[in-house]
């Protein structure tokens, strides 16, 4: 395989979901690395006239750098296979079932996959069954990632507030108990997991303001687990992953509370790509350089999507 096999390669940025910052700074840092192996590529900003940028454009392929809504959803997916242009990631039902955390969260306890219990809240007379959950709880909006529009709930006279900060950004809000332990990532590139990372923070939990902008974050990678434990949990992740059709690359993210019990909290299909972000920290964990680690994610463009 050469670059001249990829052909024009669209990438795609930016949009108008709530993430489109972090969009931007992945896809330009995606395209840097591609064209240093060659490929053509032409980066896209997809907040405006994006339907006649890509018909002119005669694009072979496109490079999904979109995330949040309209990237990660399957809007863009579904797009791109009317125009019958390859993609890089999951499908249209994968990308949608995986951005809406309620979809997800019940497709995995009816498959018997550990992830919290969880209430909707759909109004204040929600809250009493919400706090039957026990406190503390984590409040987040449905359909966002980047832990936008999250809050802890320590208190049932908290959760107003967490709901209404929810409400700016989703209609559907849920609630579901914090579970009190390690968080872990582990990133899936073309059906094989890469080495678990265990997130910490000083913060409440791992907010937005921790994943980019804090300096007090820290990465344990190698995750601490004994190996056993660890091929357990990217097991799980993988399992998770494929049941909801995902496929190409992506990230999942758990928790392990104290007695070593893991809970899927959610699937990312189009995770963060700077050269800081996760997926890249633990491909190169792994002896895949970032530069390699893109090239690999557009040749599953070249492979025909289930």
């Amino acid at each position: 395989m050469n670059a001249a096999d990829f052909g024009k390669v669209a990438l795609l940025k930016g949009g108008c979901s709530a993430e489109r910052e972090i969009s931007l700074k992945s896809g330009a840092a995606v395209a840097a690395a591609l064209r240093k192996r060659g490929v053509a590529v032409t980066e896209i900003d997809t907040a405006n006239d994006l339907c006649q940028k890509l018909e002119k454009g005669g694009y072979d392929r496109a490079f999904i750098m979109l995330h949040g809504r309209g990237g990660e959803d399957g809007t863009i997916q579904g797009l791109l296979e009317l125009l019958a242009i390859p993609y890089t990631g999951s499908g249209v039902l994968a990308s949608a079932l995986a951005m809406d955390k309620v979809a997800s969260k019940r497709l995995w306890r009816g498959m018997g996959l550990p992830t919290p219990e969880f209430v909707l809240l759909e109004g204040e007379e929600s809250f009493d069954l919400a706090g039957s959950l026990g406190f503390p709880l984590m409040v987040k909006p449905a359909h966002e990632g980047s832990s936008i529009g999250m809050s802890r709930v320590a208190t049932a006279s908290d959760l107003r507030g967490a709901w209404v900060a929810a409400r700016q950004y989703d209609s559907c809000i849920l609630a579901e108990p914090f579970i009190d332990g390690k968080e872990y990532t582990v990133a899936i590139l073309d059906g094989e997991p890469l080495p678990a990372i265990r997130l910490e923070t000083p913060r409440a939990f791992y907010d937005y303001e921790a994943k980019y902008q804090s300096d007090d974050t820290r990465y344990h990678l190698p995750c601490g687990l004994p190996p056993a434990e660890e091929q357990r949990l990217q097991e799980l992740a993988l399992h998770a992953f494929q049941a909801l059709g995902a496929e190409g690359w992506g990230r999942v993210d758990l928790m392990v509370d104290g007695n070593g019990q893991p809970w899927l909290i959610e699937v990312n299909t189009v995770p963060g790509m700077t050269d800081h972000s996760l997926v890249p920290m633990a491909a190169r964990h792994a002896g895949i350089g970032f530069e390699t680690l893109v090239w690999r994610i557009l040749a599953t463009t070249l492979e025909e999507k289930r």
